[in-house]
């Protein structure tokens, strides 16, 4: 994956130049200092999905285009066979699958998500983010623990939830296995997804 996020900070810095965006005002659109931006920027620092999420709104290209390198081409539909999504890796934490990157001009993300479960991230404090837009989530095997600013539950399988994004939030698997979900991202009223 090293080279690959060799590639990704690449093209991140190559358009935040090439659109006249300072270090400092990125710092800013993913909520850290300017010299933690720098390491993404670098490549010395794995990318988290808010991060990659944040970044392809502020420069105005498709997500999938900061992973790959290449923009959406399909208009009218797109198909994904299984485990064939665009996948967008952590080394710890969520793994997504991208269902539509080949879709441009989407209105709104929808990934296949999976949690592995991790024992000390399940006895601890979730970790929250937010970003622009909606969320839906609907639980397809496992169960996950959810907490949306002070609200926390519990969601099992066919269990959904839709909430304001711009909100903090985030999950955890839980109960020793793995949670599989699909999130869908919808665009606010007007169209940020960041």
């Amino acid at each position: 994956m090293g080279d690959k996020i060799k590639e990704i900070a690449e093209r991140i810095r190559g358009l935040r130049i090439d659109l006249g965006i300072s270090v400092s005002e990125m710092a800013k659109v993913v909520e850290m200092t300017e010299d933690e931006y720098e390491l993404y920027e670098s490549g010395n620092q794995d990318f988290s999905f808010t991060f990659l999420y944040k970044v392809s709104a502020r420069l105005g290209v498709d997500i999938s285009e900061l992973i790959t390198g290449t923009s959406p081409t399909l208009s009218v539909y797109t198909h994904v066979k299984k485990g064939r999504g665009l996948r967008i890796e952590r080394r710890k934490g969520l793994n997504y699958q991208s269902l539509a990157y080949l879709f441009k001009n989407r209105n709104a993300e929808p990934f296949l998500v999976e949690a592995p479960y991790d024992k000390e991230a399940d006895n601890s404090e979730i970790v929250q983010r937010s970003h622009e837009g909606q969320e839906f989530d609907y639980i397809l095997k496992g169960t996950l623990r959810m907490k949306i600013d002070d609200h926390e539950f519990i969601m099992n399988e066919g269990d959904s939830v839709y909430y304001d994004a711009s909100h903090k939030h985030g999950m955890v698997a839980t109960n020793g296995e793995p949670c599989l979900f699909l999130a869908v991202v919808i665009r606010d009223q007007n169209g940020r997804m960041s």
